[in-house]
């Protein structure tokens, strides 16, 4: 269907115009299927669409007692004693979504998951990576690697991850039909959930990823965590190849530090080294996809206006 980029004011305009859209496609859905698979994002880009979204479903525009949502991450290390306390804890993924939207509506979806990182124990994920190096080959081009673990590993917990953790997210997620609409942000060198830069799109569904070292020390820099010990290392992962299978994706992005990626995604050629040009492709074999930028985001977009008109993308200045 095509790449459409609307250009917003700022980031409270941003969430406003990216939940008209995510409701008018929501209850499109519901309408023609009687449930939707929403595919859902953390950080601070879509905290103030989700507030449009619940407001929207309390106020009775849709039913969101007829929604399945899938989130794109989780991170794998988080500190605790159980899974319990690592599901719970304020920096999960989990927490996030209860916080920021699930909590937030008065009628709740039908079933909420997030990839499975806390069933993992990390000192022994750790330990079986360094035991069984035959059985997995790091991935990518940059610091941030995907662990891609081989068929039919002797490590039993490897194994394990593989068919349960990796693999059994994905069947999930095809078990519900596909995502309708999938949410996403975007870091600042244009990875997509943990999808860091350099990991390659090809075999990109559910995804093991070793943190870069920077990453890891900048969670710790911004007060997630405590120390470097506390932060995790790893973390699961939709891939670039998952994320774009849904009918429609919204990518919502404000600010400066977004301002590169969001340009050379859509200028230049896909490229691993930014994971979301994978859109390109994706809008070429029939995608909906759709950017929603505040004006600074936009900006290198907007003085491009001759070549995104040669690559038949849509621009809607609404700044």
């Amino acid at each position: 269907m095509g790449i459409t980029v609307y250009v917003t004011r700022d980031f409270a305009h941003m969430s406003e115009v990216a939940a008209e859209i995510v409701i008018k496609e929501t209850s499109a859905t519901i309408k023609k299927k009687r449930q939707a698979v929403l595919g859902l994002a953390t950080g601070n880009s879509p905290t103030g669409l989700y507030k449009h979204f619940a407001r929207a479903a309390n106020g009775g525009k849709f039913d969101s007692g007829r929604i399945r949502s899938f989130n794109l991450d989780e991170y794998v290390g988080l500190p605790g004693d159980n899974v319990q306390q690592r599901v719970i804890h304020p920096e999960s993924y989990s927490y996030f979504m209860i916080q920021e939207l699930f909590s937030l509506l008065k009628r709740k979806f039908i079933e909420t998951r997030v990839p499975y990182g806390s069933l993992i124990d990390q000192k022994l994920l750790k330990k079986e990576l360094a035991g069984n190096k035959q059985d997995w080959e790091a991935r990518g081009t940059d610091a941030g690697k995907s662990i891609a673990i081989k068929a039919n590993p002797a490590s039993p917990y490897l194994a394990w991850i593989k068919k349960e953790i990796l693999d059994g997210y994905a069947r999930k997620i095809k078990a519900a039909g596909g995502i309708d609409l999938q949410v996403i942000g975007v870091g600042g060198r244009g990875h997509v959930a943990f999808h860091e830069s350099g990991i390659p799109f090809k075999g990109s569904s559910v995804l093991l990823v070793k943190l870069d070292d920077n990453t890891i020390a900048n969670a710790v820099k911004d007060g997630h965590f405590k120390k470097v010990s506390d932060s995790p290392q790893y973390a699961i992962s939709m891939g670039a190849e998952l994320v774009y299978q849904a009918r429609t994706v919204v990518l919502v992005a404000n600010g400066e530090r977004k301002v590169e990626s969001v340009t050379r995604s859509l200028l230049e050629d896909a490229t691993p080294e930014i994971p979301i040009s994978y859109g390109q492709k994706y809008a070429k074999q029939g995608g909906n996809l759709i950017y929603v930028l505040d004006a600074v985001a936009a900006r290198g977009l907007l003085e491009n206006k001759r070549k995104l008109q040669d690559k038949k993308i849509v621009i809607k200045n609404l700044a």
